[in-house]
């Protein structure tokens, strides 16, 4: 029999669009809007520098502030966008070709083809999936994010903890962008949080397919235990990538394809496979964002 875990006191406020939790010495807030209108969308796209996702929530927000240290923390969908390639894409962008590009332009370009090369307008190039690593960002330059000491389990989220059924004092999911980049997949940007008695836990995914081509993920994990003394906050950052055939294979029953729109499936499937694979080779992008960090901050 599982113990009773007592609920601290904590206050909620809600309004139509935001939602706050003041538990312990912590001030949570979310907002969740409607998608960005016209005049939003044309401030947005000016202040990033190139098209936006075909739904943008621009004024969705998570902010949580420790009141004794002032440390503030927050995720932004403008900041997320602003995590987007904006312009030539080099080494380590992982820059992704449809997968039907190539024969596309030959079929357009073969001196036997009867079609005629389509016009084209010169466009400011950026990396049209949208991808980002962004896991939000803090107000002030200190304190610092410092390596997780592997050998101290209170550097380690502690995942048995997140899986007690403990009581949800607050919950909220905070979309801040998605694209179905031209019939061809999918990019996907979700922030979760939940407060439980005992702890804070936010989880921010950036989710991609691309058709024929490869999936990946990137994943921000954020954790903070209310008994740490001091207390500190601990962040994991993860990046995954595999070929679109190879997490295709993975479906549970060949004839149903909606798992491959499933953006907790598709994480699962490649963080479940070999480090090697998914972390290392990924889709033979060279992406910057593949691989494990483990960060922790001190609040003083």
């Amino acid at each position: 029999m599982s113990a009773i875990v007592p609920t601290p006191d904590h206050k909620l406020l809600e309004s139509p669009n935001s939602r706050t939790i003041e538990i312990n010495d912590w001030i949570i807030t979310t907002s969740t809007n409607p998608i960005a209108n016209a005049q939003e969308c044309d401030a947005l796209q000016a202040s990033v520098g190139f098209p936006l996702p075909e739904m943008t929530f621009g004024r969705n927000h998570l902010e949580l502030e420790h009141r004794p240290s002032g440390w503030k923390y927050v995720f932004r969908t403008e900041d997320a966008l602003k995590g987007v390639k904006n312009g030539e894409l080099g080494e380590g962008d992982g820059g992704v070709k449809v997968g039907y590009a190539d024969a596309w332009l030959k079929s357009r370009t073969d001196p036997s083809s009867l079609l005629p090369l389509p016009k084209t307008v010169a466009t400011k190039p950026y990396d049209w999936t949208y991808t980002t690593t962004y896991g939000g960002h803090q107000l002030s330059k200190s304190p610092t994010w410092i390596p997780a000491n592997s050998e101290q389990s209170t550097h380690s989220i502690p995942i048995a903890e997140l899986m007690r059924p403990d009581p949800i004092l607050f919950y909220a999911e905070i979309p801040l962008f998605e694209d179905e980049l031209h019939d061809n997949g999918s990019s996907h940007f979700l922030v979760r949080i939940r407060v439980m008695p005992t702890c804070v836990f936010i989880l921010s995914r950036f989710t991609l397919r691309v058709d024929g081509v490869l999936f990946r993920s990137h994943d921000i994990r954020i954790y903070h235990s209310f008994s740490s003394s001091p207390p500190i906050v601990l962040r994991e950052t993860s990046g995954w990538e595999a070929p679109y055939d190879r997490v295709k294979n993975m479906i549970p029953r060949r004839s149903d394809l909606s798992s491959l729109t499933d953006t907790t499936w598709i994480s699962k499937v490649l963080s479940e496979m070999p480090p090697r694979v998914s972390q290392v080779e990924g889709a033979g992008t060279r992406w910057r964002g593949l691989g494990t960090k483990n960060e922790v901050l001190v609040l003083e």
